[in-house]
């Protein structure tokens, strides 16, 4: 009885074992990206992008789509933006969406997205009026 009560707890040690590993495929790891977390801190650093005239509006390219070009763009203000903080963010969310195309296999329309300009409207900095609206988490183009 001891020897088969042995055994049913190393087996249920050797499951436990494995549904906590986490190189399984499919298991989420400390080393993915988080993007969500990522185009958050882009949001939290442009703040509400307020304006007194359009030159101080400028807009951030945002993301990657799988063969290249970003995804679309953000409005900033920069009276109210550390630039360097910004971009720097940019570049980091754009390599963790690359990363995930790869990844994934991900494929795009290819089309070339041009940068819409911002402008001063009402107090803030938004798209120009041809532009898609800028993602609300990431997106899979």
């Amino acid at each position: 009885m001891r020897n088969l009560i042995l055994i049913l707890l190393l087996g249920c040690a050797a499951c436990t074992t494995q549904a906590q590993d986490p190189g399984r495929k499919g298991a989420p790891t400390a080393q993915a990206p988080a993007t969500g977390d990522t185009l958050a801190r882009i949001r939290a650093t442009i703040g509400d992008a307020s304006c007194t005239h359009s030159g101080q509006c400028r807009t951030l390219p945002i993301g990657a789509m799988a063969c290249g070009g970003p995804e679309s763009y953000l409005p900033y203000s920069e009276s109210r933006t550390d630039e360097k903080t910004l971009r720097a963010l940019g570049e980091q969310y754009k390599a963790e969406r690359q990363a995930q195309n790869k990844a994934s296999g991900l494929m795009s329309t290819c089309r070339y997205m041009t940068d819409p300009g911002a402008v001063c409207t009402s107090g803030s900095c938004v798209l120009g009026a041809s532009s898609p609206a800028a993602p609300s988490s990431p997106v899979a183009r």
